[in-house]
């Protein structure tokens, strides 16, 4: 699993905005690279969804990108084939990239266990925080802990996460 104070992998992978996205190209336009492994079928993913957006919308001023990559395996799981990708993008009103990873390459690259998994890298591409986006997938009014919000913040003020870690929770990365 990638350590606090790697580099990021880069990656070039197609979105379901029907362009290819490289991690190079997005450290260089931005300050923090949330760097998420998601999926459409996980109830995990579905509860964080609203959180992923806001997240996104209130950062994206500030040079944030949220990158959600899907790896899963779509043929034993079809719900996250490329095409049902797009649809739920669009149905949900995704203001994020959301990538494939076909080969599963990047998820193994960066050691991604779960869906969701948070790897947020810095300016520099350089893993600041991995975990989870808060402490509470079920009931968003009842979270005590922003994780990625907190590193986040810190990030972008140029300081080290107080915490740099925290246990990924959701279903497991469907592996071929």
């Amino acid at each position: 699993m990638l350590e606090i104070g790697q580099k990021g992998p880069n990656f070039t992978l197609p979105g379901v905005d029907g362009q290819d996205h490289t991690l190079a190209d997005l450290v260089a336009n931005n300050n923090a690279v949330a760097v998420v492994f998601s999926c459409n079928h996980c109830p995990y993913v579905r509860a964080w969804e609203d959180r992923m957006i806001a997240i996104q919308r209130d950062y994206k001023d500030k040079g944030f990108v949220l990158v959600a990559i899907n790896s899963n395996d779509a043929v034993k799981y079809s719900d996250d084939d490329f095409a049902s990708m797009q649809q739920r993008a669009e149905q949900e009103g995704f203001n994020f990239l959301y990538l494939r990873d076909e080969s599963q390459a990047v998820a193994h690259a960066y050691g991604g266990t779960h869906t969701p998994h948070i790897f947020l890298l810095d300016g520099a591409g350089v893993l600041q925080y991995r975990g989870a986006i808060d402490d509470n997938h079920d009931e968003p009014d009842a979270v005590q802990q922003h994780y990625l919000r907190d590193a986040l913040n810190a990030v972008l003020a140029g300081k080290t996460p107080a915490t740099t870690a925290s246990d990924a929770k959701g279903c497991t990365i469907k592996w071929k």
